[in-house]
């Protein structure tokens, strides 16, 4: 879906105070010099959605040099659900690691020194991450793959926990808090 397909059975209209006479003109009274587009919402039969503000100006994410990048898919085909803690942080580590084909050059001893894993840990991770198609390997170099055809997973499916005992959706924050969680009682 591109900025200009509308989702099916909704539509974007604009919205502003009512006494403003030109909405997409008007300065923030904290910075007088940027001008603010109106906000976009979406109406589906006459009921608002929710709409999205940008909600700290001075801080919007910008790449300057090096970036790496998951595609959302990622979350979206069943890919992190998949993933066990161990093979979710060696995974991590290796996008933010890579250069622009996706290669990376770290030592199995300095990426259980900075994960803070064992060899066995990262071992077991490793060959998850390739057995996953996630990752190649040559006893050298990494290269984090292009994400493979969909997982055999339901689409909406939540990331496995035992210590889950929510019966709604996870966010991706809560994810990695019980990752990182888990990390630690491993040590």
């Amino acid at each position: 879906m591109g900025y200009g397909t509308p989702m099916p059975g909704l539509e974007p209209y604009f919205s502003w105070p009512k006494d403003t006479l030109l909405p997409f003109l008007r300065t923030h009274r904290a910075n007088r010099g940027s001008i603010s587009p109106p906000r976009i919402r979406l109406r589906e039969k006459g009921v608002d959605m929710i709409r999205k503000k940008i909600l700290s100006p001075e801080r919007i994410r910008q790449i300057d040099g090096s970036f790496g990048f998951i595609p959302h898919r990622f979350l979206t085909d069943g890919f992190l659900a998949a993933l066990d803690q161990h093979e979710l942080l060696l995974y991590l580590f290796l996008i933010l690691a890579a250069d622009r084909y996706g290669l990376s050059f770290y030592s199995s001893n300095s990426i259980c020194s900075l994960l803070g894993l064992s060899v066995d840990q990262y071992m077991k991770a490793r060959d998850g991450l390739t057995g996953k198609d996630l990752i190649a390997f040559d006893g050298t170099i990494f290269q984090v793959l292009s994400l493979p055809a969909p997982l055999n997973t339901c689409r909406h499916q939540r990331p496995r926990s035992k210590r889950s005992n929510s019966k709604g959706p996870v966010s991706i924050s809560q994810v990695f808090q019980q990752s990182l969680r888990g990390l630690a009682n491993d040590r």
